[in-house]
């Protein structure tokens, strides 16, 4: 089932790219940009991660967080992160469980890869409320940056 505008966002707890546990309750009191990216170091997750990046400090002015999900281990999300100077967390999905309670998640991907994380965003409230949801059935498709721009303010 999808996630829905005005409903709670779907809590969850994962291993940073640090090796620490990152919780969206953590955040409790600001608005949360999350998005989901199919695997790292792939073109289309760089772009979509590095206008993050890039448009950083627009978010940090608003008091919001940016977290960053997918299936890969925290110790390739490191090396990404490292790679391309991320500021913002990176988070382990590996048993691929908050991509589904997000239905962000592709049964079957490329190369008959199984339980990918979709390319998808959400902005969540101080409250802990969704007040944005994208998810993309295309992994070459990024999210609306100006949408989620316009929500997060």
């Amino acid at each position: 089932m999808s996630i829905q505008i005005g409903q709670p966002a779907p809590p969850f707890t994962l291993i940073s790219s640090d090796l620490k546990e990152v919780s969206l309750a953590d955040f409790t009191g600001k608005k949360v940009i999350i998005h989901f990216f199919p695997m790292a170091f792939t073109g289309t997750c760089t772009k979509q991660l590095c206008t993050m990046r890039d448009n950083f400090s627009y978010y940090e002015d608003l008091n919001a967080a940016v977290l960053g999900i997918s299936v890969d281990s925290p110790f390739t999300l490191a090396k990404f992160k490292e790679e391309q100077s991320y500021q913002f967390p990176l988070l382990s999905d590996f048993n691929k469980e908050v991509s589904k309670a997000y239905d962000a998640i592709y049964d079957e991907f490329v190369f008959g890869l199984k339980g990918v994380s979709k390319r998808a965003a959400f902005v969540i409230d101080e409250n802990q409320q969704v007040i944005y949801t994208e998810v993309l059935e295309s992994a070459g498709d990024l999210p609306d940056f100006t949408a989620i721009e316009a929500v997060a303010k």
